[in-house]
């Protein structure tokens, strides 16, 4: 079972950088595995993909040594091992609302002596039942990653109890959501955003957690400086429109566009 490059880098104390694509072409992961990105995020939550899309999505990633995560829909434990049969790196599960839900993604997700994932060993990740069983539970334990999202005021009162669950890598804050949550849709900066951003940042220094939160190119330093380590900056779907509009603002300029 391959490396997990992102573990590899924050184990050693080194950011990891993920960048998100929307698009349902391998080829979009092509692009961003030759550009040289840690990871690259996949979702099943808002995104309508199929696990033949996330399968060869996932076989894309690896050419390139680059970690895959897929943000999962939520639902039984089949929605979130899936993926990583299919050899993704990671999941992300959203909007996790309380120890007791985290604990049982743990279950769900890590084998024993952690958790109590079901066992198959004849997928991607099990290299198709030539990884022995013990080798194959090390190695998942180990190699692959579970990152769950606080995106919700309700999981701020347990968020001590959430972050010491042992299983969980990473604990996503999701600024969208949670300003949506709270009335105040897009307000990012929004002291209650705020606030609650740097309670995740602290709860997982606290609880030896890696901490993420979406950047940018440019405020990437200061969420390190914060306290955040798993970074997501940029998305496919926000090039390729920044791309064209630019494009387009150029020929209106020049009168070849109305």
């Amino acid at each position: 079972m391959r490396p997990s490059r992102v573990l590899a880098k924050l184990r050693s104390g080194r950011p990891a950088i993920c960048t998100k694509t929307n698009l349902m072409d391998p080829r979009a992961i092509d692009i961003i595995g030759m550009v040289g990105f840690d990871c690259v995020w996949l979702c099943n939550e808002h995104i309508p993909n199929d696990w033949h899309t996330i399968e060869s999505q996932v076989h894309t990633a690896k050419m390139h040594g680059m970690d895959c995560m897929v943000r999962v829909a939520k639902g039984c434990y089949s929605d979130y091992i899936l993926p990583l049969e299919a050899d993704a790196t990671g999941i992300m599960v959203p909007h996790v609302f309380s120890a007791e839900e985290t604990r049982n993604i743990v279950r769900m997700t890590r084998f024993m002596p952690i958790g109590r994932r079901p066992m198959d060993g004849g997928n991607a990740d099990g290299e198709y039942c030539r990884l022995a069983p013990d080798k194959y539970t090390e190695l998942a334990n180990r190699e692959r990653f579970v990152i769950i999202q606080i995106e919700d005021p309700e999981p701020l009162n347990e968020l001590d109890e959430i972050c010491s669950v042992p299983g969980i890598d990473v604990v996503f804050f999701g600024p969208g959501d949670f300003s949506h949550s709270i009335g105040r849709a897009g307000q990012y900066d929004h002291r209650e955003v705020r606030d609650a951003r740097r309670r995740v940042a602290e709860a997982c220094r606290k609880h030896g957690r890696w901490a993420g939160v979406p950047a940018s190119a440019e405020n990437a330093q200061q969420a390190i400086e914060e306290g955040f380590q798993f970074l997501a900056i940029g998305a496919d779907v926000i090039a390729i429109s920044q791309y064209f509009q630019e494009i387009r603002n150029s020929l209106e300029k020049r009168g070849l566009l109305p």
